[in-house]
């Protein structure tokens, strides 16, 4: 009886080491595409290549080829970000891809975005090449940029801390949950997040609003610190002793408001005292990004982009005539030109000749 358990407990010590031999050392060091030998007289694993044919651009700074996936591997070269590539297999989270060189080689599949990811960032940039940078920032860490508002969209581009990033909009969508935990979450604006969609250097997507921290100019940082400013334009530059002074529109957002911004100012250059003055102010807004500039000869002003509480669309105008702000025109939705507040009067036929620079 005694050697019997003697014998038992060894197969089961033989089969627990064939499990973790054949289930994790064999995986781990396998050749893609080759035969591994396991306890080489009894078993024999063969690892396959999926076969691939598509073209892929690498997604961060720098790339690593390997000239194999397996554990123990050898570099070949380092590609740069933005290079074509021709994927050309897959295998266990890796991609096998031939380099425009033809070099080929192995890469990591996440350092990888796809022809059709390509595309829509391209056609990203180009819709964003016609408005007005809002606001800048830095990311808080090495960050994730994504094509879509979306922590599970592709990825084209890893940013960080130190790049400048030019934000153009920002959009709230349902926070995404773990497979399984996303039906316990009631649906409330507590699982919302914020999204600023951004171009930085020659990528452009979207990254989480909480990981960027808004880069001030240097001359409104003081007053950025005592109101919640999420955006700044430049609507002209004043000589002040051959010193040019920009003079901006700056939108605030109270802290439980969901659109962009509820209040606008105009800030002007005080000469005097060689500071900044509110020239303008209007608060009580449902404003959204893009706030887009119209300046029109010597004549600058901005257009707001607003909702009223019924949650009609609407547009309204303004001009900086030295250091007053007025009331140009009102028009309905989001697109077009406006009506002119008083017909016939200042503004309106330079109202009448103006097109918008807005995107639909």
């Amino acid at each position: 009886m005694k050697r019997r358990t003697v014998l038992e407990l060894m197969l089961a010590t033989t089969l627990l080491c064939a499990g973790f031999y054949l289930g994790s050392y064999v995986p781990r060091h396998a050749k893609a595409g080759e035969p591994v030998f396991a306890l080489a007289s009894y078993f024999l694993t063969y690892a396959p290549i999926e076969s691939v044919h598509r073209p892929a651009y690498v997604v961060p700074d720098s790339l690593e080829l390997w000239d194999t996936p397996a554990e123990i591997r050898t570099e070949v070269a380092t590609l740069k970000s933005g290079e074509e590539v021709n994927v050309v297999g897959r295998f266990r989270g890796w991609a096998k891809v031939r380099t425009l060189r033809n070099r080929q080689g192995w890469v990591t599949e996440d350092g990888l975005m796809s022809l059709e990811t390509h595309e829509a960032e391209e056609r990203l940039l180009n819709a964003l090449s016609g408005l007005p940078v809002q606001a800048e920032g830095r990311a808080v860490g090495l960050e994730n940029l994504h094509i879509e508002p979306s922590r599970t969209a592709p990825i084209v581009d890893q940013v960080t801390p130190g790049r400048t990033l030019q934000i153009f909009g920002r959009r709230l969508v349902q926070r995404t949950y773990q497979a399984g935990t996303a039906d316990l979450m009631p649906v409330s604006a507590h699982h919302l997040e914020a999204w600023y969609q951004i171009r930085e250097g020659p990528h452009a997507g979207w990254i989480l609003g909480h990981r960027v921290r808004l880069a001030f100019p240097k001359g409104i940082s003081a007053y950025a610190q005592d109101a919640n400013l999420v955006a700044w334009l430049v609507l002209n530059k004043v000589n002040d002793n051959g010193h040019e002074a920009p003079q901006y529109v700056v939108a605030e957002r109270d802290g439980t408001e969901t659109c962009d911004f509820t209040k606008i100012e105009v800030l002007t250059w005080w000469k005097r005292k060689e500071t900044y003055a509110v020239a303008f102010r209007e608060a009580g807004l449902q404003g959204y990004f893009p706030i887009v500039l119209t300046d029109e000869g010597t004549v600058p002003g901005f257009r707001l982009r607003l909702v009223d509480d019924e949650g009609k669309r609407f547009q309204k105008d303004y001009e900086l005539f030295d250091t007053i702000t007025r009331f140009i025109g009102s028009g309905n939705g989001w697109e077009g030109d406006v009506t002119p507040a008083v017909p016939g009067g200042a503004g309106a036929r330079r109202r009448d000749k103006r097109r918008s620079s807005i995107a639909g």
